[in-house]
C-alpha cells in the first residue's frame, strides 16, 4: 500500500506548477503557430501597363465545338474593343493587337460555346489608336489594406477571403496610383490587421510603411450583409486613406448569390481605384508629415555640403571686416569640420506597453548624431531592439542617449536603456 506523507504535498504542488506552466508555455506556441500558419496569403499578380478587359460574357453556336469558341473569342475582342472606345478596325488588324484572351468561366458543348472571358491588348501596338493612357504622373508607393467586414467579424489577412483576391488578381498597371499589395503570408498578419488601421502612431506606422517601402495608405472597407447564407448580397464599400483614418467616398452593390459575388467584388475593386485616383489628383493622397519624415536627420552628405557653405561664408565675413577696418592682415581661414563617420549599433529598451515604446524610439531619433533608427525585434511587455545609426562612436551614442534621460548600459558592440 502507497503511503504519502504531508510533507510529500509541497513538492507534488510544484511539480504539478511546474508542469502546468510547460502546458501554458506549449499552447501559447501553438497560438502563435495558428496566428501566422497555414495558407492565408494570396501573392497579387505582377502590374502591367497592357490594357486589359475583364467580364464579357458570350454564347455563340458554331458549326462545331472549335468553330463556337473561335466565333467567341472573335466576339469578346470586338466587344472589348469597343469597351475601350477604340475605332473601328477589321478584324484581322484587332487579333494583331490582343496579346492574350483570358477565360473567367466557360461551358462548351457541341455545337455550342458559353462563357465569360477577358480581353488583354498590347499598349504599344494599340496606343496609336487609343492615345497614351491616363495622364498625369503616378503616385509614391502606397500601401493597400483590404478590410473585409462581415457578420461582426473584420477580416484582412488573418484567412483567404473573396475581398483580398479581387484585389491580389486587380491589374493596376494603367492606374496612377502605385499600389503595394501585400500577400498576407506569414507575420504580415500580425503586421496588418484591421486593428493597425485605427491606430494613430505615426512611430508604429513608419515602422510597417518601411517593412513594404511605402509613403502612405489607403484602406478599402467591403461590409457583407448575407439575406441568409448563400442568398443575396447587400454590399457597402468605403474608401479611407493616411494614418488617420481619413474618410474618402463610399458606394453601394447587391450580388444576387454567392456566385455572383466574385464579380461583384472585381467591380467594386475597379470603382474603388477611380476613387483612389481622383483623390490624387486632387491633391488628398499626399503622404502626412509625420510618417514620411522619418528620423527629422538631414542626410551626411547634405550635412556635409552645409557645413562647407558656412565655412565658406565665415570666411567671407571675416574678409570683409578685415577690409572695412583697414586690417591687413590676411583673413583667417575656416576650416569645414570633418564629417565623422556613420556606424550601425544595437540598442536594447525596455518596452513595457505600446507608449514607451513610441517614446524611446522618438527619444533615440532625436538624440544629437543620431541619423537613423529602424526596429529590428518588437516585444510589447519585454525587450524590443532596434539598429541605430550613429555619427560617431559608441561611447558617444552611449553619452547622447544619457543626455535624452536614459540609463545606458553599454557592451561591446550594443547598448541596454531604461527610463
Amino acid at each position: 500500500m502507497l503511503r504519502i506523507s504531508h510533507r510529500s504535498f509541497p513538492h507534488h504542488r510544484r511539480i504539478l506548477a511546474i508542469v502546468a506552466g510547460v502546458l501554458a508555455l506549449a499552447a501559447l506556441a501553438l497560438a502563435v503557430r495558428a496566428q501566422v500558419g497555414g495558407e492565408r496569403g494570396i501573392a497579387p499578380i505582377a502590374a502591367s501597363s497592357d490594357i486589359e478587359v475583364t467580364g464579357i460574357d458570350v454564347d455563340v453556336r458554331g458549326s462545331d465545338a472549335n468553330d463556337a469558341r473561335e466565333k467567341a473569342w472573335e466576339r469578346a475582342v470586338r466587344e472589348a474593343w469597343a469597351k475601350v472606345d477604340g475605332p473601328r478596325l477589321p478584324d484581322s488588324q484587332l487579333e494583331s493587337l490582343v496579346s492574350a484572351v483570358v477565360i473567367e468561366r466557360e461551358q462548351i458543348g457541341p455545337r455550342r460555346y458559353i462563357g465569360r472571358l477577358g480581353v488583354i491588348f498590347d499598349r504599344a501596338r494599340a496606343a496609336r489608336y487609343l492615345g497614351g493612357g491616363a495622364q498625369g504622373r503616378p503616385s509614391a508607393p502606397i500601401l493597400l489594406i483590404p478590410v473585409t467586414d462581415s457578420a461582426g467579424t473584420q477580416l484582412v489577412y488573418e484567412q483567404r477571403n473573396p475581398w483580398q483576391r479581387a484585389w491580389a488578381e486587380f491589374q493596376p498597371g494603367t492606374s496612377l496610383v502605385t499600389y503595394v499589395r501585400p500577400s498576407g503570408a506569414g507575420g504580415e498578419s500580425l503586421l496588418i490587421n484591421y486593428g493597425q488601421i485605427s491606430r494613430r502612431s505615426r512611430i508604429w506606422w513608419r515602422n510597417i510603411l518601411d517593412q513594404f517601402e511605402a509613403g502612405d495608405i489607403v484602406v478599402a472597407i467591403a461590409k457583407l450583409e448575407y439575406s441568409y447564407p448563400g442568398g443575396p448580397i447587400k454590399a457597402r464599400f468605403t474608401a479611407r486613406y493616411g494614418p488617420d483614418n481619413r474618410y474618402l467616398d463610399e458606394f453601394s452593390m447587391s450580388a444576387e448569390s454567392s456566385d455572383e459575388l466574385p464579380a461583384m467584388l472585381e467591380r467594386a475593386v475597379v470603382q474603388f481605384d477611380g476613387i483612389f485616383q481622383q483623390a490624387l489628383r486632387d491633391g488628398k493622397l499626399r503622404p502626412d508629415a509625420g510618417i514620411s519624415l522619418g528620423t527629422g536627420q538631414a542626410d551626411p552628405a547634405l550635412q556635409r555640403l552645409i557645413q562647407i557653405g558656412r565655412a565658406v561664408r565665415a570666411q567671407e565675413a571675416a574678409a570683409r571686416a578685415a577690409a572695412e577696418g583697414g586690417n591687413e592682415q590676411p583673413a583667417q581661414v575656416v576650416e569645414a569640420p570633418a564629417a565623422a563617420a556613420v556606424s550601425n549599433f544595437v540598442v536594447q529598451f525596455a518596452t513595457p506597453d505600446a507608449a514607451s515604446f513610441d517614446g524611446a524610439l522618438g527619444a533615440v531619433r532625436g538624440a544629437a548624431g543620431v541619423r537613423g533608427a529602424s526596429i529590428s525585434s518588437t516585444a510589447i511587455g519585454g525587450t524590443s531592439v532596434m539598429s541605430v545609426s550613429y555619427a560617431g562612436s559608441l561611447d558617444e551614442l552611449a553619452a547622447a542617449l544619457r543626455a535624452r534621460g536614459f540609463t545606458v548600459q553599454q557592451g561591446s558592440n550594443a547598448l541596454l536603456i531604461s527610463r
